[in-house]
């Protein structure tokens, strides 16, 4: 055979045309896969921040103090990390399509519950119900895309995946305060019920769809004919880096893993910090209205989506990972001191912690095209399980630094210049998970 030519489905072809086939196989794939898990992980997402809109009502109404709404909001995560890796381990043996179908419906069904909430204990045990029941999920569709894109697309899918968390942060703002003023008092409940109630819902619908829609594997997709499903096969096992773990166990003894694992919850510190309380800090700087707090809290956002799908554009070009997402880590850490000078101004103060969002997700965008380099079949589903639920407890430690950052200095400025120095430790913690692999 010349070398310029490939074997698919016995057929020789070449180069070209080869790649020609390859990017019509992805374009099927992508627009059947990616607009379908981006709206799962959308509401996701939603479910996860709400709280955040949710506080501007709910916190008066039943009297808690910013301490033990950061516990609340922060216990989602230990909920959360208990069930990840187990969660992402049975999603292996039992498929993709049964594992995220009982995931969304049960953690919408508990989103919903949280319209019931009338005490700390009811916020606490609900809080980390949600977490419980959707444990698995983001790790899941990671592990789960990897069984469809080589890793040399994978900035660009997570990209368009992660899309996810701006848009929810940008459509959820304005569209959970909107809820809140018109329907608050409607039937009796309060406008902050009527926020978990509605976007709850549309959860547990998109879950049913989940287990029709779905495939667990290429191999069972009957959208896909022999050739395609040979292309891609093909494909994929070309791009695959040879694992170095023999299984999960190996996976828990490599550094490099909690390396990743810290790198990434230094961002997820970051990003849920700002998701929590920049309403109260627009709130605070004398803005009262509901719907206006929201347009503003969808801009930082705006810039996300913006941020990540160049950062993720540029990085596949590239096939640059590292420094992608490092450099991002660290401006945006940059910027988060800037905002703590700038405290008096809020103009300045409010455009650097938005500008400093966007930088975040795109370091979050690029990370998670890292692992599947260096992972595959168990090792990658509990690799990345692994590295998910040790970064995610950022999303417990961080609204709480935040809460008692506000409670003893009545200002959340002492928690941004946290939250920049955990960035710059972050940057440097996946530096040294690089040179590991290096080595080896």
């Amino acid at each position: 055979m010349h070398p310029a030519e490939d074997t698919v489905g016995g057929t020789a072809v070449g180069t070209g045309s080869r790649q020609a086939q390859l990017n019509a196989v992805y374009k099927k794939v992508s627009w059947r896969l990616l607009p379908f898990l981006l709206l799962c992980y959308f509401f996701a997402y939603l479910d996860r921040v709400n709280i955040g809109f949710a506080k501007l009502q709910m916190q008066q109404e039943l009297g808690f103090s910013d301490a033990v709404y950061g516990m609340a909001a922060g216990i989602f995560f230990l909920g959360y990390v208990m069930f990840e890796v187990p969660s992402n381990l049975m999603l292996e043996k039992v498929g993709a399509r049964k594992t995220i179908t009982r995931i969304m419906i049960l953690w919408g069904i508990t989103s919903m519950s949280m319209l019931f909430v009338n005490s700390p204990t009811t916020f606490y045990v609900l809080r980390f119900m949600l977490g419980v029941f959707e444990a698995g999920f983001a790790p899941g569709m990671i592990f789960y895309l990897t069984y469809w894109y080589s890793g040399e697309r994978m900035a660009r899918v997570m990209a368009f995946v992660m899309l996810a968390g701006p848009l929810g942060g940008m459509l959820g703002a304005p569209v959970s305060t909107h809820i809140m003023t018109v329907a608050h008092g409607l039937h009796g409940m309060s406008g902050w019920q009527w926020v978990f109630l509605i976007e709850g819902m549309p959860t547990v619908i998109l879950g049913i769809i989940t287990f029709f829609y779905l495939t667990d594997h290429p191999t069972q997709a009957k959208w896909l004919n022999d050739s395609e499903k040979a292309l891609l096969a093909n494909e994929i096992q070309h791009h695959q880096a040879a694992s170095t773990h023999s299984g999960f166990g190996a996976v828990l003894k490599d550094p490099w893993v909690y390396f990743m694992a810290f790198a990434y919850f230094t961002i997820i510190s970051g990003i849920y910090a700002i998701g929590f309380w920049l309403p109260s800090l627009i709130k605070s700087s004398g803005i009262d209205n509901l719907n206006t707090i929201g347009w503003l809290s969808a801009i930082p956002y705006l810039l996300s989506a913006v941020f990540m799908i160049v950062f993720a554009k540029t990085s596949d070009k590239m096939q640059e990972r590292k420094w992608h997402s490092v450099l991002a880590a660290v401006a945006a850490a940059a910027l988060l001191i800037v905002s703590v000078v700038a405290d008096s101004n809020f103009t300045l103060a409010f455009i650097a912690i938005a500008v400093a969002t966007g930088l975040m997700w795109a370091s979050y965008t690029i990370f998670w095209a890292i692992p599947s380099k260096y992972l595959k079949g168990s090792a990658a589903a509990g690799g990345i399980a692994l590295i998910n639920s040790i970064g995610l407890l950022g999303g417990f430690v961080s609204p709480n630094i935040m809460g008692m950052a506000k409670e003893m200095t009545n200002s959340l400025m002492a928690g941004w210049v946290v939250m920049a120095v955990m960035l710059v430790l972050g940057g440097v913690s996946l530096l040294i998970a690089f040179a590991i692999k290096k080595e080896a």
